[in-house]
């Protein structure tokens, strides 16, 4: 098992939107499968973040036919590409490149950075997460029915499009 540094660890716990698992911790405003761990770097420097988000092929995501090959490999190289701005939207200028691995049914996307401390590292993995997530739902391609957490985004998305917003004049 991994050993969280404490003050991460504080973080964590504390925040509303993470849940502690066997070994790392979860966020729970995402529809998809991720993972939150990090190590103290032993340098003085900060802690290092390991995140990882799982989310389906395109063709795992289609409900009812199969996605031909090149639109397949056309719609994760576009998603390679969209994710390697990824680090945009953290704190955190100490990263590698996001890593994009695919096999039949799953795509995972691991980050990691190095944050000088324990709130900034934990905020980085909530945007980064999301990141990834609302990359993905620019990549749903329509004209498909989709399933799973393709579905869910996009059912979300939708019941949020049907309600007033709050500044909306009133008749």
């Amino acid at each position: 098992m991994t050993t969280v540094p404490p003050a991460i660890e504080q973080e964590l716990e504390s925040h509303d939107a993470f849940d502690q698992s066997d070994e790392d911790y979860t966020l729970t405003t995402t529809v998809f499968d991720t993972t939150v761990t990090a190590v103290d770097t032993n340098s003085g420097r900060g802690s290092r973040f390991l995140i990882t988000v799982t989310l389906p092929t395109l063709d795992a995501a289609v409900a009812n036919e199969t996605v031909a090959p090149v639109v397949e490999d056309g719609w994760f190289e576009t998603l390679e590409r969209r994710l390697e701005d990824a680090f945009t939207v953290s704190h955190t200028d100490t990263h590698e490149k996001p890593t994009v691995d695919r096999d039949a049914t799953d795509v995972r996307v691991t980050l990691e950075y190095v944050a000088g401390n324990a709130r900034d590292g934990v905020e980085d993995a909530k945007a980064l997460i999301e990141y990834v997530e609302g990359t993905f739902a620019q990549g749903i391609i329509p004209g498909y029915d989709y399933r799973g957490e393709a579905e869910t985004l996009l059912g979300n998305a939708q019941s949020r499009g049907d309600r007033p917003l709050h500044n909306e004049s009133r008749e």
